[in-house]
């Protein structure tokens, strides 16, 4: 609501009486004074965040009207400076300096001179990695740069992974004595972790895979009349592939990342570090136990996931195809041997220590951060899985080859 004339007269009156408060702010302004081939720049208000808006149109203009040889900015004058100040003045200064002009500053205060090289350097610093100057690369150096880098990576994966086997068959070396910083305790401590308390999970998993082959393979057949024969689908696949690779995967996923997890937060406390200043190999200490655990309990948790599959195919062939149990495992005798079970057994001691390696490799190279904690535990989860399929694929064409 306006207030009439002789009211907005009386309250121009009482504002100007008042006294200015703490809060207001003087408005920045520059003065230009040119004389002798130079320019003089006088600054004076507050030049802080709150009103710097005000004079940035200006200092913008100046930055490209300005055509003497050398400029002098004075800044004897300013009340307040801040941040946002100190950034407008090195702003124009750079910008008259790309120009062949020269800048000094004049009346300055020695926190002042502080504050804009600071400034100056923050303006100049590069944040960026080398991958945020991809604009400024070749086209060949931004084909081959992350090629030369992943060499590099995996030549380092590669000397680490013989470190940890070197070391690790120093250590079955060893006496089994307290110098030794090897015990039996650690060894069953880690089976009974990384094996025993995944019996359930490996156990469920299998059953339902084995019922899902079953099923799916039972209606497949059944378009052709050979039901019967999903017997043999279920046990020479299970026996002789997907007992061996789905548990070597859900080891990976859970042992795996526990190792990675338990030896990277040891480095990150320096408690490896610590291990070694005692003389003891952190490598047979941390990294031999669960390796060895890994290669013992991997196999039997393939046995124990091969019966819950079978069994699991059994129950389901039961019910979707009236297929009994003592047909089921009268046409499994028949349908597989030794050499079938032998297959996929002779695999997992091979995809433990894979498994055990890789997450030990990946656990000694966390950094003293947690982000580097969970960027480790991640990439040694997809290396091992990846590593895991890869020998599995080689193992079966081996086997093709000598007809295995």
């Amino acid at each position: 609501m306006s207030l009439p004339p002789h009211q907005e007269s009386q309250s121009e009156v009482n504002a100007a009486a008042e006294p200015i408060s703490v809060d207001e702010f003087i408005t920045p302004e520059v003065d230009v004074l040119d004389s002798n081939g130079q320019t003089h720049l006088s600054l004076s208000g507050d030049w802080q965040l709150r009103c710097i808006a005000k004079i940035d149109n200006a200092m913008r203009a100046l930055e490209v009207s300005i055509k003497s040889e050398h400029v002098t900015i004075d800044l004897g004058s300013i009340r307040q400076f801040d941040t946002s100040g100190a950034l407008v003045v090195e702003r124009l200064r750079d910008a008259l300096e790309q120009r062949k002009i020269g800048v000094d500053y004049q009346s300055i205060t020695a926190d002042r001179t502080t504050l804009l090289g600071a400034v100056s350097s923050a303006r100049h610093a590069d944040f960026g990695d080398d991958d945020s100057a991809g604009p400024n690369l070749s086209l060949a150096d931004r084909i081959f740069a992350p090629v030369g880098r992943l060499a590099y990576a995996f030549w380092d994966n590669f000397v680490a992974i013989l470190f940890i086997l070197g070391s690790v068959v120093r250590g079955t070396q060893l006496k089994r004595n307290r110098s030794s910083g090897i015990s039996a305790a650690a060894i069953f401590s880690q089976m009974d972790h990384m094996g025993v308390r995944a019996v359930p999970i490996i156990a469920l998993m299998s059953f339902l895979i084995g019922g899902i082959i079953a099923q799916q393979g039972a209606f497949q057949l059944r378009t052709f009349g050979a039901e019967l024969f999903v017997v043999d689908l279920v046990g020479i696949l299970q026996l002789r592939e997907i007992g061996v690779l789905l548990t070597a995967i859900m080891i990976a996923g859970r042992s795996g990342s526990a190792i990675t997890a338990e030896i990277g937060s040891m480095k990150m406390r320096e408690e490896v570090d610590a291990l070694k200043v005692m003389g003891l190999n952190p490598v047979g200490v941390l990294v031999f136990p669960r390796l060895v655990a890994l290669v013992v309990m991997l196999p039997l948790l393939t046995i124990i996931a091969n019966f819950a599959a079978l069994f699991g195919a059994c129950l389901t062939t039961w019910i979707y195809s009236n297929i009994t149990p003592d047909t089921f495992l009268a046409r499994l005798r028949e349908a597989i041997d030794l050499s079938t079970l032998a297959s996929g057994m002779i695999k997992a001691p091979f995809m433990a220590l894979i498994i055990g390696i890789v997450s030990s490799v990946e656990g000694l190279k966390v950094s003293g951060s947690a982000e580097s904690l969970g960027r480790h535990v991640t990439s040694s989860v997809v290396k091992s899985i990846f590593v895991v399929i890869l020998v599995d694929g080689m193992f079966a064409i081996f086997y093709g080859a000598i007809d295995f």
